[in-house]
């Protein structure tokens, strides 16, 4: 399998996104594909994609024509549009220097056909490419119970930033340096 990582550019990419999203939402899961698989938080409209896009390109995996993965760019001017991410951003305030430069990742997934083969890597290797030169830091949250997003984050060199309570839901904030890695030099 050869896959094309790339930044978005256009409304069928991010159609494309949104299938994908709708499909991985925990409504959509059976509670064990949830705790296999992991599961999404947030649901995106084309509106609010298409403004992020336009700041900060979106990260895709794509297999020909097929979406196997995304990786969301969110610059922080977005942090009042999307109610469940708020509370992050009030967190990172005391945890980040007040010069910092970072991206927060909005959101990744992999299709399911896609899983296992190295497309988060991949997802995120190309984020920190395109990001590199302009941000010093990749920023996510995962629900706390999402235990297989944590270790999969945790695999590529997220480390833990500080960890929040809000509605009702235990969340971590996690964070990854744009800094090349040796391997990929």
């Amino acid at each position: 399998m050869k896959l094309n990582y790339q930044q978005a550019s256009g409304r069928t990419h991010l159609e494309q996104i949104l299938e994908l999203q709708r499909n991985n939402l925990p409504e959509n899961l059976s509670p064990e594909e949830k705790k296999s698989e992991g599961f999404l938080t947030v649901r995106h409209n084309l509106s609010l994609l298409e403004q992020m896009n336009r700041v900060c390109r979106h990260v895709i995996a794509l297999d020909g024509e097929i979406l196997a993965g995304y990786a969301l760019s969110m610059h922080p001017a977005f942090a009042d549009d999307i109610p469940v991410l708020q509370p992050m951003f009030a967190e990172l305030k005391p945890v980040l220097a007040p010069d910092a430069r970072f991206m927060v990742m909005g959101q990744v997934c992999v299709a399911k056909p896609y899983r296992g083969q190295g497309v988060f890597r991949g997802l995120y290797n190309s984020m920190r490419t395109y990001l590199q030169k302009e941000y010093d830091w990749i920023i996510t949250e995962v629900d706390a119970t999402n235990t297989r997003s944590l270790k999969a984050h945790s695999a590529i060199g997220f480390i833990g930033l500080a960890a929040y309570q809000s509605g009702g839901q235990n969340w971590e904030i996690i964070g990854m340096s744009t800094a090349p890695v040796e391997s990929d030099a």
